[in-house]
């Protein structure tokens, strides 16, 4: 009986400890791209923050494409930032 506790015990610290350390849910990439495609379209930006902003998007969708949307979506921030979002 105590080796079952044990046992017991023991899965259980092991499902807590994966559940505590599993990374944190995101934003799919497809979708913040969108909404920074939304906001280019409505803001007036000057030259130089078209180029940034176009320079940072095709660094976002890179890594999209490559399915690591935690990246993407740093990219994608920083472009929205520059559009005043």
């Amino acid at each position: 009986m105590k080796q079952f506790v044990a046992i017991a015990l023991l899965a259980g610290g092991v499902i807590a400890f994966q559940t505590v350390t599993a990374p944190a849910a995101t934003t799919p990439c497809e979708t913040v791209l969108k909404d920074l495609r939304a906001a280019v379209a409505k803001a007036k930006l000057n030259d130089a923050d078209t180029a940034k902003v176009t320079e940072l998007e095709n660094k976002g969708i890179e890594r999209c494409n490559a399915d690591d949307d935690r990246r993407a979506n740093e990219f994608f921030g920083q472009a929205l930032k520059i559009v005043g979002k």
